[in-house]
C-alpha cells in the first residue's frame, strides 16, 4: 500500500533525544535544543523572531493574543481552511467573516476581503495553501488603508516564497506547522514568527503562562511571576531536539519533495490538456515547496469513485478541507454570501501521496492508474 503520508527520519532524532534524555532536562523553554531551534527557524525562514511551540494551533492562539483580539473583534479569513484558524480567534470572542477563495487557487481572494473590510476589522488572516503565496501586496494595499493586523497560516508554508521573501515573514505574527503530516516535523509542534521586537518580548511571556520566567533566566529578576495570560506553549525539549534534526535535513526534504511534486505535474499535464482534470496553479509571484499536490475532478462523485479506485489499486489518496462557514458548529451562525469557489475545491479537490521517501517508481505508478481511470492512454 502506498500511504498519502509517511514522516521522513534522518536518524538525527534518536541521536539528538538521547542527549536530551543523558542531559536529565526535559521539560521546555530554555533548553540548548529548544533555543537552537529558534534561532534555526529565524534563519532559514528569514522572520525576525520565533518561538517554536505545542502546535501550529498554539501559534495561531498566541498570534491571537498579541493581537489583543476581544469580544466582538471582527476577524476576516479563508472558509477553507483547518478548523484551527478559526477556533484561535472564536477562542478570544472574535466575530468571524469567511470570504471565499479565489477561483484558479484555493487561496483568500484579496478583492473578496475589499467587500467586507471595515474599520472595525482587528485581524485579517490568509493561508497559503499548499505553500501556494496569496497576494500579499494587494492585502498590503488594504491594511494600509483599514490598519488591521496580518496573520500567516503558514502550516503548509515551509520554505514557500512571495516575489523571493520567504512566507511567515511578511505579516504581522505567522504560525508553522510541523505536524505528522508537514514537510518537516516533531509528531505535534510548531512555531510563530513574530515582526517585532516589543511584540516578541510580549509573546515569550505568554510562551511561558503568562510569566517573565525568561527575564528570571537571565538573571533580569530574583523570582518570575504572574504578568499577563499566557498559556503552556513550550515544546519539550524532546521534541525540539526532534525538530532541530528534521530542520538541519531541511535542504534534501525539500529537494525531493519538489521533485515529486514537478513529476505529478509534468505528467498529469496531457490529462489537464485533454480536460479531464484541472492540476494547481501557481501565480507568477509564488513558489511551490512540494507539501501538497492535488488535482481537480469534475465532482464529488467522481473524486468518490478515484479514491475508492486508487485505494483497490493500493494507492491512498484523499480530499481535503470541508467548508468552515457550513460546519455543524458555525452554519447557524453564517450570513454572509455564498462561497462558490470554496465549495469547487471543497467537492473537486484530491490530493495525491506527496512525502520525502515517496519513490518515483511509486508515483509513476500512482500516474498510470489516474490515466487508467480516465480510459486514456499514459
Amino acid at each position: 500500500m502506498i500511504s498519502f503520508n509517511n514522516p521522513h527520519i534522518s536518524g538525527e532524532e534518536l541521536r539528538n533525544i538521547k542527549k536530551v534524555i543523558n542531559s536529565k532536562k526535559l521539560s521546555g523553554g530554555n533548553g540548548i535544543f529548544t533555543d537552537n531551534c529558534n534561532k534555526t527557524i529565524t534563519e532559514i525562514f528569514k522572520v525576525n523572531n520565533s518561538l517554536i511551540t505545542t502546535s501550529c494551533t498554539h501559534a495561531l492562539e498566541m498570534s491571537a493574543i498579541l493581537s489583543n483580539i476581544k469580544k466582538n473583534d471582527e476577524v476576516i479569513m479563508p472558509s477553507y481552511t483547518f478548523v484551527s484558524t478559526a477556533n484561535a480567534f472564536i477562542l478570544r470572542g472574535a466575530k468571524i467573516k469567511f470570504v471565499d477563495v479565489c477561483k484558479s487557487h484555493p487561496c483568500i481572494d484579496i478583492q473578496e476581503i475589499s467587500r467586507v473590510v471595515s474599520k472595525k476589522t482587528k485581524c485579517v488572516v490568509v493561508v497559503h495553501y499548499a505553500g501556494i503565496a496569496c497576494d500579499m501586496d494587494e492585502l498590503f494595499k488594504l491594511k494600509k488603508k483599514y490598519n488591521f493586523k496580518i496573520i500567516e497560516d503558514c502550516a503548509h508554508s515551509i520554505k514557500a516564497y512571495y516575489k523571493n521573501k520567504s512566507l511567515g515573514s511578511l505579516g504581522d505574527y505567522a504560525a508553522f506547522s510541523f505536524h505528522e503530516t508537514k514537510n518537516i516535523t516533531c509528531g505535534e509542534g510548531g512555531a510563530i514568527a513574530i515582526k517585532k521586537k516589543n511584540d516578541y518580548t510580549r509573546a515569550k511571556i505568554i510562551w511561558q503562562k503568562g510569566t517573565d520566567r525568561s527575564n528570571f533566566l537571565k538573571n533580569i529578576v530574583k523570582k518570575y511571576q504572574w504578568v499577563n495570560i499566557g498559556s503552556s506553549y513550550a515544546p519539550s525539549e524532546i521534541n525540539a531536539a526532534f525538530l532541530l534534526a528534521q530542520l538541519n535535513s531541511i535542504k534534501i526534504i525539500q529537494k525531493k519533495r519538489i521533485n515529486l511534486w514537478n513529476l505529478y505535474f509534468e505528467k498529469l499535464n496531457y490529462l489537464k490538456k485533454l480536460k479531464k482534470i484541472e492540476l494547481p496553479f501557481v501565480p507568477n509571484y509564488a513558489t511551490i515547496n512540494g507539501h501538497i499536490f492535488y488535482i481537480l475532478v469534475k465532482n464529488n462523485n467522481q473524486r468518490n469513485l478515484l479514491i475508492n479506485f486508487l485505494k483497490k489499486n493500493k494507492v491512498i489518496a484523499t480530499s481535503h478541507y470541508l467548508p468552515l462557514h457550513k460546519s455543524f458548529y458555525f452554519k447557524k451562525k453564517y450570513s454572509g454570501k455564498i462561497l462558490n469557489n470554496t465549495e469547487k475545491f471543497s467537492t473537486r479537490l484530491l490530493r495525491l501521496p506527496l512525502f520525502t521517501d515517496l519513490k518515483y517508481s511509486q508515483v509513476d505508478k500512482i500516474i498510470k492508474l489516474i490515466y487508467k481511470f480516465y480510459k486514456v492512454e499514459n
